[in-house]
């Protein structure tokens, strides 16, 4: 159609409503081309320059330009989003205005926040922001871009709405030509976007950047013994029988001692079942004796993390009809989620368990409870410090997204619930409140987080800054002690997130480069990281499976892939690891962690359980050192007691097609040198003398399955071959110094019993004198010395006519 009266236009605006266009759009007249303007986007910056960037932007704007206005440089990765997501917001920095910003599908919640934190010494004037606007609009549900200032102030300076199409507007809606932002802050340490799922193609801002100061070399913390990656997840019953729980079942605490640490899945229902009646021995759900556990566990020197899980039933009930599940978030039904006073019952439930099983026995007596209510198994007493946790977690994958939003916590909400389980929300709970002002030793584990990505430990970080502040050495009070994840190997790289078919090599699964990632975290904040979570189920059915390989069962691919999980974390810096689980739910059901456990129904060993009880008996006091060689890998451990220092390599194929390979291991001339292989059904693993070249090397036979060479010096001009050691020429002592006790093992052929003798250095006294027998090849155990006055001891130990001393220094 043509128009009847002539118009001059400095523009042609074509407004559309949702998303129907006419295939062509045809404009009759005269044109007259103005002068060229340059309208291309400066390329984009994905890590922030070495200097600042300083030129000021023009003062007169030119609509649809940003003209002599230096592009401020971002670095995508560091964006986090508070939300349950698939993808990162990459999208909106990486130059392509023709592709949609999409962050993944089934939120949890409808509206979330998105942060960048500004680095130290990074400083950001933003002046102008332009988006790029593509199809769809977002009216209702504007995006906001936001900044937090210095004193936690947070100040909107950009909105979108999506009114446009195919064009770069500014932060105004209302006049999408003007790029101008209407405050200018100049104090920023975030920027927020706030989106309800709705995003432009591209973000871009201008204005004046200083880049951040040098960032300062962080030290990674010292490598942890291998024992510490042997510990599984086991519940009361794995130690009770449920027809006398009133004591331990011996051959279920066999079956125990085959790994170095159990997490305790408890619920909180066990310990308060009616509101304010705590009970632990017996409880009033299910009568089982937590103390007799816990002493028991103490005694076989295996560690307990407590995990607090779960929400009791008075809980439970006020949610409504419909929305009740023990899972759900650990508060009332109702309450604020992002306040630390919604968490108060479970801080004080936290609390009482610590005052009880705690080290501090100066708790106020007034503040200890138990049940006055008894049952058939007895009736509670109030028991204080008796020394027998020393980890406890606060609740378990709060970030679980399966239950939707009833049993889902932000990271934000998260970080408020610990602050008040960790110390009463700094104290201001009031009394009887927080497991920290029960015992101020206890550390505080994280509640194993499902998400592979790091993003939920970076808001948990942030949120404690804001609502917690910082310590006076200047580093942020955190609410808890060590950070914890649940990692899952498979072939889609996605652990809990979904999407893969069976389980896979744990080097092959992305899980070693997941697990560093928070490694690096925690070196940041010099915390350790525990994976309290891992495994392969054995139905075939499961998506976490370990399936045959070659002539090999799926129980011999789950034992290869079991260890090398073990031997794989302790590469990458996880302080300890806990695999699930030690028996199974239900090996028939094909429903993946139903068939992980790594104890039959008779409580003997599956070969899982074979190769971690053999290599920690062989190699628990080691630490990992370095890796020399990739494909196969090979790695260094050492051992170093009494101003000796002992090697020990691991050799394997990192695959899962039944590859083999050889290695020749450069062990020195000179050296007694010992092969141990992993043996399903046995205590110990094969071994094999190797005699090394003229040239120090040994050929090694590598394959899929993990192997171990030792070497210690030939002596008396002996060769490898003919080396012979005293009988207790390998006792080891460790750790040492040490605080509470120390391990000392001794691996001979030699049966007769063993006597240690503990000496005080200055006056010679025996301290203490402890026997024990030796059935089989290896002797592990512990002395506790936690008692003792600092100071130096010596350890005389006996077996026989043969007789080995070693110093032992005792400190705070």
């Amino acid at each position: 159609m043509k128009a009847s009266t002539p118009l001059q236009a400095d523009a042609i605006v074509v407004r559309k409503f949702g998303n129907n266009f006419p295939q062509k759009i045809k404009v009759f007249g005269i044109s007259v081309a103005p002068a060229p303007v340059i309208t291309t986007p400066a390329p984009v910056t994905t890590s922030p320059p070495a200097t600042t960037v300083g030129t000021p932007i023009s003062t007169t704007p030119v609509a649809g330009t940003v003209a002599q206005a230096p592009k401020i440089p971002v670095d995508a990765s560091r964006w986090y989003q508070v939300n349950n997501v698939s993808n990162g917001l990459g999208g909106l920095f990486d130059g392509r205005t023709d592709q949609a910003v999409n962050t993944g599908w089934g939120k949890i919640l409808t509206n979330y926040d998105a942060y960048y934190p500004l680095n130290s010494g990074e400083t950001m004037v933003i002046e102008r922001v332009r988006f790029y606007d593509g199809p769809g609009t977002n009216v209702d549900a504007p995006l906001t871009l936001s900044v937090i200032t210095d004193d936690w102030k947070r100040v909107q300076i950009a909105q979108f709405t999506g009114t446009q199409y195919n064009a770069w507007v500014g932060p105004d809606p209302n006049q999408p030509t003007d790029y101008n932002v209407k405050t200018i802050v100049k104090n920023a340490r975030y920027l927020v976007i706030n989106t309800s799922g709705a995003y432009p193609n591209e973000l871009e801002l201008y204005g004046t950047y200083s880049a951040p100061i040098s960032a300062q070399r962080i030290s990674a913390r010292a490598a942890s013994p291998l024992a510490q990656q042997f510990g599984v997840n086991a519940f009361e019953w794995n130690i009770e029988d449920a027809r006398s729980p009133w004591q331990v079942d011996e051959p279920s605490v066999k079956a125990v001692k085959n790994f170095s640490a159990i997490r305790h899945y408890m619920d909180w229902e066990k310990l308060e079942s009616a509101r304010g009646e705590y009970t632990f021995n017996p409880t009033l759900s299910g009568s089982w004796n937590y103390d007799a556990i816990y002493e028991r566990m103490k005694a076989e020197h295996i560690e307990v993390l407590a995990c607090l899980k779960t929400i009791p039933k008075w809980m439970e009930n006020t949610y409504p009809d419909g929305q009740r599940d023990y899972e759900n978030i650990p508060t009332v039904y109702g309450r604020d989620l992002s306040k630390p006073a919604s968490y108060i019952e479970q801080a004080q439930a936290g609390f009482q368990y610590m005052a009880r099983y705690g080290y501090n026995k100066s708790v106020d007596p007034s503040l200890v409870k138990v049940s006055s209510v008894k049952s058939w198994a007895g009736v509670n007493t109030v028991k204080i410090g008796l020394g027998l946790i020393k980890y406890i977690e606060c609740d378990n994958e709060r970030d679980k997204t399966w239950k939707g939003r009833k049993a889902y916590q932000s990271a934000r909400e998260y970080a408020a619930n610990l602050s008040a389980f960790y110390d009463g929300h700094k104290g201001t709970l009031g009394a009887g409140v927080g497991v920290k002002n029960a015992d101020p030793s206890v550390k505080v584990v994280i509640g194993g987080i499902a998400s592979s990505s790091t993003d939920y430990v970076r808001a948990m970080i942030d949120w404690c800054k804001e609502f917690r502040g910082y310590k006076a050495d200047g580093s942020v009070n955190l609410c808890w002690d060590v950070i914890n994840q649940h990692l899952y190997s498979n072939d889609s790289k996605s652990s809990q997130d979904g999407g893969g078919s069976r389980g896979a090599a744990p080097e092959l699964s992305g899980t070693g480069e997941q697990a560093a990632a928070f490694v690096a975290i925690g070196q940041q904040y010099n915390m350790p990281v525990w994976i309290t979570e891992a495994g392969y189920d054995l139905n075939q059915g499961s998506p976490f499976r370990a399936m045959p390989i070659g002539g090999k069962t799926a129980e011999q691919t789950q034992a290869d892939w079991i260890l090398r999980t073990a031997l794989m974390y302790s590469r990458v810096g996880i302080d300890r690891l806990f695999f699930y689980q030690m028996h199974d739910d239900n090996a028939a059901v094909p429903v993946q962690f139903y068939s992980m456990g790594l104890i039959n129904d008779n409580k003997s060993r599956k070969p899982a359980a074979d190769y971690l009880y053999q290599v920690n008996n062989l190699l628990g006091a080691y630490t990992y050192k370095e890796t020399l060689n990739s494909d196969p890998l090979v790695d260094r451990y050492e051992l170093s007691s009494n101003g000796q220092t002992r090697q020990a390599y691991m050799l394997v194929v990192p695959d899962e097609r039944g590859r083999t390979a050889t290695y020749d291991l450069s062990v020195g001339s000179g050296m007694a040198v010992k092969l141990y292989t992993p043996k399903i059904g046995s205590d110990e693993m094969s071994v094999t003398t190797l005699l090394p070249g003229s040239n120090g090397k040994v050929r090694v036979s590598v394959s899929e399955t993990p192997v171990f060479v030792l070497t210690t010096p030939a002596t008396g001009g002996r060769t490898a071959v003919e080396v012979v050691e005293p009988a207790l020429g390998s006792l080891q002592v460790f750790p040492n110094p040490t605080s509470d006790y120390v391990e000392l093992t001794i691996d001979n052929d030699d049966s007769r019993p063993v006597t240690a003798l503990l000496y005080d250095a200055s006056t010679g006294r025996v301290q203490k004198q402890t026997d024990f027998a030796k059935p089989a090849k290896q002797l592990r155990e512990r002395i506790d010395i936690s008692t003792l006055p600092v100071g130096m001891y010596m350890l005389d130990v006996r077996q026989g006519a043969e007789r080995a001393v070693r110093k032992v220094i005792k400190v705070q």
